[in-house]
């Protein structure tokens, strides 16, 4: 599975939903690019499931977070729109998402997924007696997050096993990171917070920072 950083996103026309659950066309690249903002796209496994709902939740409460550095979040799994729709009106207390504003890329067919490289496929065979593909796994996503530039140039990805949820702060301080060196071109050490020093990239740049830190 090749990595997606530093190339552009797929260009590719997706089914997605609205917040009022209304289903639309959504390219991930030409957001990036229209709108001359930075993309924070993750999947999710399944609707109705257990951790899902909890990294859903939490990218809504840091909405307001990524808007602030200039970032559109959108979320995506392999379920339809209609699936889609009926969590989203779901309360939280029944383990839905309503409430959530961001809209939710439905790639049922699987086109951008298996660009992506990240659906759980173990194993494929070709049966002969059906004439059929034989998929040994769940042929859903892992928890995989894309972060795109304004150029829609992937400057990070991630990909979590499906037990392990997401820390949403963890974006937040890459996006600042990676803002920083668009802004100064200057590289951000191990641990960099914003506000913290950056180096330069340079040997000099380097000892000076290993000689302070």
């Amino acid at each position: 599975m090749a990595t997606a950083v530093g190339k552009q996103f797929p260009n590719l026309n997706v089914d997605a939903m609205d917040a009022k659950a209304i289903t639309f066309k959504v390219n991930v690249l030409e957001e990036a690019i229209n709108n001359k903002k930075k993309v924070l796209l993750f999947w999710y496994p399944k609707d109705f499931t257990f951790v899902c709902p909890t990294e859903l939740h939490a990218f809504q409460a840091a909405l307001g977070e990524f808007e602030k550095r200039n970032t559109i979040v959108i979320g995506a799994s392999c379920d339809t729109p209609e699936v889609h729709s009926a969590w989203l009106n779901t309360p939280k207390n029944h383990g839905g998402i309503q409430g959530i504003t961001y809209p939710l890329i439905a790639d049922s067919n699987r086109n951008l997924s298996s660009i992506l490289g990240i659906l759980d496929i173990t194993a494929e065979e070709f049966d002969e007696a059906t004439q059929t593909i034989q998929v040994e796994g769940d042929n859903v996503t892992y928890r995989a997050t894309y972060l795109l530039d304004e150029d829609g140039l992937v400057f990070h990805e991630g990909i979590n096993h499906m037990p392990v949820g997401r820390n949403i702060n963890e974006y937040l301080r890459l996006i600042d990171a990676y803002s920083h060196v668009q802004q100064n071109g200057e590289v951000c050490p191990a641990n960099w917070q914003e506000g913290d020093v950056a180096m330069k990239a340079n040997a000099e740049g380097t000892a000076e920072y290993l000689a302070v830190h």
